[in-house]
């Protein structure tokens, strides 16, 4: 391709990008206008915009479990059951543990 053609090419793609976000600013002002009509959001449909699930899953903090090579064959007294990402976990102070071939193996809870 030459240059000219480069030139008149990138000047008819910043002609429509103008013409098409001059024609989003009109059509915001007048909504006969407007490229795309409203926007709704149907509730419950996980991938719109306010929907609840898709609030719920762009607020959730995913907690990942890293193991360790460090491993106890008994847990230390005091540990706590809980559940981190759907895994029974122990967690020991601030240590963490869980179950792994019958021992008790250190994972890191990012």
């Amino acid at each position: 391709m030459s240059m000219n053609s480069l030139k008149k090419i990138r000047s008819l793609a910043a002609v429509l990008a103008i013409t098409f976000s001059a024609l989003e600013t009109v059509g915001a002002a007048v909504p006969a206008l407007a490229l795309v009509g409203e926007a709704q959001a149907r509730v419950g449909a996980p991938w719109t915009p306010r929907s609840a699930a898709g609030v719920a899953r762009r607020t959730t903090a995913w907690r990942v479990l890293r193991h360790t090579t460090a491993w106890v064959a008994t847990l230390p007294a005091g540990c706590v059951r809980t559940k981190v990402n759907g895994f029974d976990v122990w967690r020991c102070g601030g240590t963490y543990y869980r179950a792994y071939q019958g021992r008790y193996i250190v994972v890191v809870v990012d």
